[in-house]
């Protein structure tokens, strides 16, 4: 009897050990399982922070990589606006009156006297310009009219065609002396205007201020106009 009763103590003493046993292992199973939720998470949130530090500085250094873009562009546009400035400001520049060549016989050009030139050239040049104009307005008429309309002889035909020939011829004149004009002027602003443009020696004040749009001295002219 005391046997049995033995056994059956240690057969329920068995069977608590295992029971506390399985509970242990499951307590220690959740606890893992916990343990390895809390370590997913967290994971993920160094992961999300990770990225989020990534992206901030990616935007920092876009923005800075902006800015100093925009400031060169800036700074670019301000250099060529100072650029052109200068360069308006250099062709605007009128040479001055006494810097212009003369002959060594002659007093350097006053401003007076140059202003003098300079305005009898530009009176030419709009005279000029209206007399081609007009010019041009009856040439269309005298072309418009046939050389053998109804009526007319050969006296007749033949008027009008030397009348078309001469204004024709005086158009041309008309046309060389104005860029003759033209080129006096410019002449004048850049500084060249006095130098024979075929030997270089000094065309001389005197012969310019009876005839402004000359570009060749008295030699260079006299033998241009032998050949």
């Amino acid at each position: 009897m005391a046997t049995k009763k033995s056994t059956a103590k240690t057969a329920a003493k068995a069977a608590s050990g295992g029971a506390a046993k399985k509970a242990t292992t499951k307590a220690a199973k959740g606890t893992g399982t916990k343990t390895s939720k809390t370590t997913k998470a967290a994971g993920k949130k160094a992961s999300s922070t990770g990225s989020a530090t990534k992206a901030t500085k990616g935007a920092t250094t876009t923005a800075k990589k902006t800015t100093a873009t925009k400031a060169t562009t800036k700074k670019s546009a301000t250099k060529k606006s100072t650029t052109k400035t200068a360069t308006k400001k250099s062709t605007t520049t009128k040479t001055s009156a006494a810097s212009l060549v003369v002959r060594e016989d002659e007093s350097p050009w006053t401003a007076a006297e140059l202003a003098e030139v300079r305005a009898e050239l530009e009176a030419d040049v709009t005279r000029l310009r209206e007399e081609i104009q007009l010019a041009e307005s009856d040439l269309v008429d005298l072309m418009s009219d046939p050389l053998d309309g109804a009526g007319d002889d050969q006296a007749d035909a033949g008027a009008k065609s030397y009348e078309r020939d001469q204004e024709i011829t005086l158009t041309n004149n008309a046309r060389a002396v104005l860029l003759q004009n033209l080129h006096a002027l410019e002449r004048i602003d850049d500084g060249s205007y006095g130098v024979c443009e075929s030997c270089g020696n000094p065309i001389g004040k005197l012969r310019l201020q009876a005839y402004p749009r000359a570009s060749l001295c008295v030699s260079c002219k006299s033998q241009q106009e032998r050949r």
